[in-house]
């Protein structure tokens, strides 16, 4: 079974609007041009600002999933007829925290909200500070069932914590989409690429990493197969990025590769990491 994913690289903005715009030509053209199933939007895709803007203004900026933004990628969804995954800034539960949960919807063809997933792992690395505004999920993300395959997923940063691309995989991830906001910065690029490729080697699976891209951002979206085989890159512009997946090929390459049967569990140091 094969399915066309497209991953839209492109920059958003402080304007929910402009950026709902974008998203529908995005989605217009992933169909009409690619015969997209999957279509899958950068980390944070419905609102970015500048390095520097007063946490209040991005507070504000926040909404809840029943949201107008939330509802009107829903509609795009069933408007096009496919699935999409984007990044969002979900407002909290708790009024006196000033903190807003980073967010990843999946919505299906029909429009409806799949999942919801609150980004674990926080960016306090390479000077930057993600937890000052955003308030850390307190869970991973659970693999659902698509007409696709099974799904993982995780947000950016969290490609450095091997356990959570496990978590997936054992949980029966073919695929591991990750939004991601990729800072630039020295040797950034190299850890991009052999974290997405070794990601996708070690636990036999698809990655779908798709990355925003501006000033600040760089970038370089990857689809990488389970071999670690690049499928599809994109350049440091913004683009739709168009890709086959054969799922079948996850079940080729482990019977080549069978490493997932391998694993001894009982050896390892944190045992209850690698067995739920």
């Amino acid at each position: 079974m094969s399915f066309q994913i497209v991953m839209v690289q492109l920059g958003s903005s402080d304007n929910k609007q402009v950026n709902l715009q974008k998203a529908e030509k995005a989605l217009k053209d992933s169909t009409n041009l690619y015969g997209a199933d999957l279509v899958v939007f950068p980390e944070a895709f419905m609102s970015y600002f500048e390095v520097g803007t007063p946490s209040e203004e991005k507070l504000n900026d926040a909404e809840p999933i029943e949201g107008p933004f939330v509802t009107a990628m829903s509609e795009l969804a069933s408007k096009y007829g496919v699935w999409v995954v984007f990044g969002m800034r979900e407002s909290t539960e708790y009024e006196d925290d000033k903190r807003v949960y980073n967010s990843t919807v999946v919505i299906n063809s029909a429009g409806l909200i799949e999942s919801v997933y609150r980004k674990t792992h926080l960016y306090d690395a390479f000077g930057g500070k993600e937890s000052d505004s955003i308030k850390p999920g307190n869970a991973l993300f659970e693999p659902i069932d698509t007409p696709f395959g099974k799904i993982g997923l995780f947000v950016c940063y969290e490609l450095r914590f091997p356990e959570i691309a496990r978590h997936q995989a054992l949980h029966g991830a073919d695929i591991i989409i990750v939004p991601s906001g990729w800072v630039k910065g020295p040797l950034k690029e190299h850890h991009w690429r052999n974290l997405v490729t070794t990601r996708a080697i070690e636990n036999t699976v698809y990655m779908v990493a798709c990355d925003h891209v501006n000033d600040y951002y760089m970038g370089q979206s990857m689809v990488v197969d389970p071999m670690g085989v690049v499928l599809a890159q994109g350049t440091e512009n913004e683009c739709l990025i168009p890709c086959r997946i054969d799922i079948e090929r996850v079940q080729e390459v482990r019977k080549k590769l069978p490493s997932h049967l391998h694993r001894q569990p009982s050896l390892y140091k944190d045992r209850e990491i690698y067995t739920n």
